[in-house]
């Protein structure tokens, strides 16, 4: 690590200890920006790192709610606007259990260099509450979300702040925060992104993700000479993320053969295809988040508390969550043929496992990259909004795979100039960074 960006780290790891997930993020980027940080003095005397590992704004607030037995229940609420250097702030909201605010400032720490990769005008942010979306009614949810709406209305705007979906808070999530914002501020604007199609929603936006992350693995099948065709997918989840997976890989000639939960997952040799695909849809509506039930109705072999990576295939996309492919599982994945790991979800791999991957030459390449297309088609549909335009599916399939296309040159040439060869770490770290950087300092000290 250069010393500089070294300096700054420890500063940060001294202060705040506790915030592992960020840290993380931060370690790593900084480690790729090194080189950067060497041939680009101005960096370090405009205090670049120091600012950047900061965010803008941090909001924390109470979320009083009452359920269906007339309790009062209370969650934390946060939103973590962290850059706003390229455009309003933009990143999604997620409600779970395990959200703390260490956890919002790595999401949204790495949404700013995810945003800059894409090309378009958004900064970064992440927000979210503690709030378990699990066995709640609908009337319990809507009365939570217009309450977490309610305060953070204060803080969100069309050119200010425009946040979207992310685990927990889907589309009938956005029509409930969308509503309060809507009741509180007597405006129809397009402060939130992910809406339903009929009121200011984009085409493709809940498949958005998983159709990047196959458009940008099938970029880097491309360059080592390969493509999908017969090519085994080991993937993990099964929400809107693995959702799209299935059906663009399928569409390209893959076979994706697992799907998986917190209560283990399921492999189907034969691919997920046709009506399994429909039926993966099914199951995110139905509120349950277990994979068993696709394994007891197509008959599919269930491993209960177990991850999809012993399995053999030729890719593996972890597309669940944070740190949920480790060492082990990396070494699982070499032992059974796997060459190449591309990221569908915010740095679902441990750092052991990325180094251990890249070490044993396995290709691999990061979330803030490779699964950028869901907040490509969020900047879509804002786009969208300001112009008044509805585009057409296949309009909006063209613009992402030109993003996708785009994000893959950016992490190779910046790989490459600086001298990382075939490391998409490096490359997606420093493309995101300087554009962002260079801003700052465009922008004075603010």
């Amino acid at each position: 690590m250069n010393p500089y960006a070294a300096e700054v780290f420890t500063q940060l790891k001294n202060r705040i200890p506790w915030e592992t997930e960020f840290l993380q993020a931060v370690e790593e980027v900084f480690i790729s920006i090194s080189p950067v940080l060497e041939q680009n003095p101005k960096f370090k005397s405009e205090r670049i790192l120091e600012r950047i590992v900061e965010p803008e704004r941090t909001i924390m607030f109470r979320v009083p709610w009452i359920d269906d037995r007339n309790q009062i229940n209370v969650n934390r609420g946060f939103r973590v606007q962290f850059n706003s250097t390229l455009g309003p702030y933009k990143g999604g909201l997620r409600f779970h259990p395990s959200v703390t605010l260490g956890a919002l400032k790595f999401l949204g720490f790495e949404q700013i260099f995810k945003n800059s990769l894409t090309g378009l005008q958004m900064g970064g942010g992440k927000g979210g509450s503690d709030f378990n979306c699990r066995g709640r009614s609908d009337m319990e949810i809507m009365r939570f979300c217009q309450s977490f709406m309610t305060e953070l209305a204060n803080y969100i705007g069309p050119d200010i702040d425009v946040p979207a979906g992310d685990i927990g808070v889907g589309g009938r999530e956005i029509g409930y925060l969308y509503g309060q914002y809507k009741r509180l501020t007597h405006n129809w604007n397009g402060t939130l992104t992910g809406k339903g199609q009929e009121w200011g929603g984009s085409l493709l936006r809940p498949e958005a993700t998983g159709y990047g992350v196959t458009y940008f693995t099938a970029e880097v099948l491309k360059r080592f000479g390969h493509d999908f065709h017969g090519k085994t997918v080991a993937m993990s989840g099964f929400g809107n993320v693995a959702w799209g997976v299935v059906q663009k890989v399928t569409e390209l000639g893959g076979r994706v053969v697992t799907l998986s939960g917190p209560d283990g997952f399921i492999h189907d040799a034969d691919g997920i295809v046709g009506d399994k695909v429909e039926y993966m849809l099914d199951m995110r509506l139905g509120g349950r988040d277990e994979v068993k039930m696709y394994a007891e109705k197509f008959g599919v072999p269930f491993y209960p508390g177990k991850r999809p990576w012993d399995v053999p295939c030729d890719i593996a996309l972890p597309c669940a969550i944070q740190n949920e492919l480790g060492l082990n599982d990396a070494k699982n994945l070499l032992k059974n043929g796997c060459k190449f790991v591309i990221e569908g979800a915010n740095m679902p791999s441990t750092k052991e496992a990325v180094d251990f991957l890249q070490a044993s030459k396995v290709v691999f390449a990061p979330g803030k990259a490779a699964n950028a297309g869901g907040v490509a088609v969020s900047g879509l549909e804002m786009a969208q909004n300001h112009s008044g335009q509805k585009w057409t599916s296949e309009v909006v399939d063209e613009k992402l795979h030109a993003i996708m296309f785009n994000i893959h040159k950016i992490c190779v040439e910046s790989s490459e100039k600086y001298g990382h060869n075939d490391d998409y770490v490096a490359g997606a770290n420093i493309g995101g960074f300087t554009r962002v950087a260079e801003g700052m300092i465009d922008q004075g000290v603010c």
